[in-house]
Parts: structure tokens; sequence; C-alpha cells
């Protein structure tokens, strides 16, 4: 009788896959309120890794972290008329505390634009205060009726950046800079996910913005996942919330804003993006754990691989040292392959008295007999060389599965089949836009003809990316 799969394979389920893989690689859990999640360590690990590699990108671009409450009054989402309506179905609200009904109902912030907006009023006094940039590393609450563990949940945990500036032109470039200097560079480069930049239309566009640039990554099934969106708020906020500087010509002016951000749905990406019919596959430059060196048997294999460890780690990688010989081999070797290690680096009693290690490899996979003295200098260059597979896996994927078309029919049925399309926005509109959702198709984003971003919703040649989504 063979074997059951330790998954659910991708072409059975793909959602059943997906939940299969974060149970048994051990990335988290449902949490006791239903659409909440407990993130365990090692899908921690990988969040921590994305937040250190955007956290440097932010700052390199000015931004500074700060910190603003979870609670936010009521009234403070009612000033802005498109906000509020937009989140109004996600919102918690709490009326009591203390044992008492409020004075005024809270909001469990669904995100910050409102308070930090109350804050910027008062921080702002002058042009010389522009440009105030603001990052936040948070928690944010949006009621889920369909959650699914990264992908949408209740609560998230996210980075949310919140600017003011003097002029349109000024804020138009800085969130453009925030989608490709930090979210795309990020995404492509570590990540290893050949994202799409574009423009959502104004059917998509975040509530309250006057533009929504966005980042979306075709996952291994074909669907959208939106990975990260950068706003452009105009001076909504300003206008609701009285943020105004005296320019140097000495007159009081509204600033010009935009915020910003990503999530763990990053995670849910990672997966999606990368993960077999084997478990998760980690690019090398994300990995929290890049090598796992791991003793078969016997005591002067564990000796050996702790000593191998410290010279990995040494070297500049990020190592674990599996010296667990009490649990069976091939059941260690399994998990840190669910779990999607880059590489494992085995020793055992033969390979001792020969000098050499098993290297497997976790993204191509195999395994080759390499020298142990040889590591050190050989890790970096294979962990370069998987990087690089899973860019070029991701881009071969979208374009593969990237269909033109001429019609909202055509392009109805290349995303029903499993893939994007790609049509004309003037050939399409709102009104195909509008038809597209009947059949739960949506426009994920609008690029030019050459790849980039178009500088409005009808310039000319802009092509619409139609898809299903997550």
């Amino acid at each position: 009788m063979a074997k059951a799969p330790v998954l659910t394979p991708q072409a059975e389920d793909f959602p059943r896959w997906y939940q299969d893989l974060i149970n048994k690689a051990e990335l988290a859990d449902n949490g006791p309120v239903r659409g909440t999640m407990v993130i365990r360590p090692y899908g921690y690990g990988l969040w921590e890794r994305m937040q250190q590699e955007m956290d440097a990108r932010i700052k390199g671009v000015g931004a500074q972290n700060a910190y603003f409450p979870l609670f936010i009054p009521q009234s403070y989402l009612t000033r802005e008329a498109e906000h509020v309506e937009g989140f109004a179905p996600e919102l918690a609200v709490v009326t009591h505390g203390g044992g008492k009904e409020l004075e005024e109902p809270v909001v469990v912030r669904p995100t910050s634009e409102t308070i930090i907006n109350d804050y910027f009023s008062k921080w702002v006094q002058s042009y010389r205060d522009l440009p105030l940039l603001i990052n936040q590393w948070a928690n944010v609450v949006r009621w889920e009726m369909r959650p699914r563990v990264f992908l949408r949940t209740s609560e998230f945990l996210w980075q949310e950046g919140h600017t003011a500036h003097a002029t349109y032109e000024d804020a138009r470039d800085y969130a453009a800079r925030i989608h490709t200097e930090v979210y795309g560079d990020f995404m492509k480069n570590v990540l290893g996910i050949d994202v799409v930049l574009g423009r959502k239309t104004a059917k998509e566009r975040f509530a309250g913005a006057i533009n929504t640039l966005t980042l979306e990554g075709m996952m291994g099934d074909g669907k959208a996942l939106q990975m990260g969106t950068s706003h452009e708020l105009g001076t909504n906020f300003a206008k609701a919330f009285n943020t105004q500087y005296l320019s140097k010509e000495g007159k009081q002016e509204l600033v010009w804003q935009t915020s910003w951000g990503v999530s763990t749905r990053m995670v849910g990406g990672l997966i999606m993006s990368h993960g077999d019919d084997n478990g998760l596959r980690v690019p090398p430059r994300l990995a929290h754990v890049q090598v796992v060196v791991m003793a078969i048997k016997g005591d002067e294999a564990v000796a050996k691989v702790r000593e191998l460890g410290d010279r990995l780690k040494a070297a500049g990688l990020r190592v674990f040292v599996d010296d667990r010989v009490d649990t069976p081999f091939g059941r260690r070797a399994v998990d840190w392959e669910l779990k999607g290690v880059p590489v494992r680096i085995e020793i055992g009693p033969r390979d001792l008295e020969a000098g050499t290690a098993m290297l497997a490899r976790r993204i191509p996979g195999g395994k080759t007999p390499v020298n142990i003295d040889e590591l050190a200098d050989l890790l970096p260059k294979v962990l370069d060389e998987d990087q690089a597979q899973l860019l070029r896996e991701s881009r071969e994927r979208r374009e593969s599965r990237t269909t033109d078309v001429a019609t909202i029919e055509e392009a109805a049925e290349a995303a029903v089949a499993g893939g994007w399309a790609r049509i004309p926005w003037a050939d399409l509109g709102p009104e195909g836009e509008a038809k597209l959702a009947e059949q739960a198709v949506s426009v994920r984003c609008l690029i030019a003809e050459d790849g980039s971003v178009p500088t409005a919703d009808d310039a000319p040649g802009t092509l619409a990316i139609v898809a299903r989504s997550y």
C-alpha cells in the first residue's frame, strides 16, 4: 500500500495544501477568537526577517519609527467621510471599559490615518517641519468574514507609513519611492517574487486616497495576491484634521499626504509563491535559518556538526545545528524539508571517515557529497544561485500564464482558467470592470504598455491586469 503524502498535493486541492503546510511546517495556528491567528516561532522568524529587511529600506528613504495608540475615538473616523465608509463593515468597536459604558465608543485601529493626522496637525506648523515621514510597526484589527491564516485575519501585523509634504509633487514622488525602492526591491530581491507594480483603478483605491499604487504577485495556482500598497492621500485628511503649514511666502497651506503598508500577508504570499508538494521553499536572503547542519548519528558526528556550525556562523551564514540524534534522522530531514530551509548539511560516521558531508539543496532539489573544509566558501555561491532560481521561476510562471485578450469574455475566461489576462483599459473601462466582478474576477492593477506605472487611469496605452484573487 502506497504511503500517504505528508501534504495534500497542490494539483489536488491547493487551499488544503496551503493549510496542511502551515500546520505541518509549524508556521501558525488558529487563535481562540474566529479570524485570529497564533504565529509560531518558525513562522514568526520569517516575519522578523521581513521586518528587518523592510525596516532598513524604510529608514533608507528617510522615515522614522514611532508608535500611536491602539484605540481611536470613533469621532475621528467620521471626519473623513469616504474613509469611514470604506472601513465601516470591518470595524471592531469598544463600548465598555472598566465595567462602565464609555462616554464615546473607541475603535480598535483598522489603520491609523485618522489618529496620526490628529497629531500631524499639532506637530506641523511651518514649511520647515516638512516633509514629516513617520512609520509604525503595529497590529491592526479589521473584522474578517472569511478568514484564512496569514492571508485574511481579523488581527494582523504590519507596518504603516504616514507622511506629510509641502506639495502634491513631493507627496506623489515619495509614494512612488516607497512603491519601487522599498516594496518592489524587497519583494523581488529578498522574497524572490516577481511582482507587478501598477496603479489601482478608481473602484479599487484605498478609501480616502486620490491614487493607490499596488504590487501584485501571481501565486502557484495562478490567482493574484495584493502584496502591498502605497497611497497618495492628496489633501483629504489634511482638510478633515486642519493640518496646515506656514509656507515660505507666509501663507497657510494644507499639507499633501501619503500612507503605505505591508503586512503578515506577505508570509502567505511567500508560501503560495514558492511552496511545492514537499513543503515551503524559503528564499536564502530571507531565511532566518539558511543552513541546517545535521548529525545523522554518533557522538563524533555531533561534535563535528557543532564545530562546523560555529565555522559557518563565523562566515556570516544563518545556521541551526541539529544534533538531536535521539530523534530519527528521517523524521528530522522531513521536518526541515517542510520548513523550506535552503540547505541541509548532513554528517554521519561514514562522512567523517571520508572528510565529506552531504549537501542537500531544498530549492532545486538533490544531494551532493562535498568536502567539509570547502563548505564555508561554497555555500554563499549555492545560496545566491538558489535565490536567483526562485525569482526566475516566479517570473516564468507569471509570464507563461498571462494572456493578452481583446474582450471582457476572454479576460474572464483566462482568469477563471487559472491565469491572468491583459486587456486595454480603454476596451474594458469601469463598466467592464463591474461585469468582471459578477464572475468573481477583478482588475488587479493598471500598467503601461512598457510595464511601468501609468500616470493616470486614462493614460494612453494603459493595460488592465485581470485575475481572480485572494
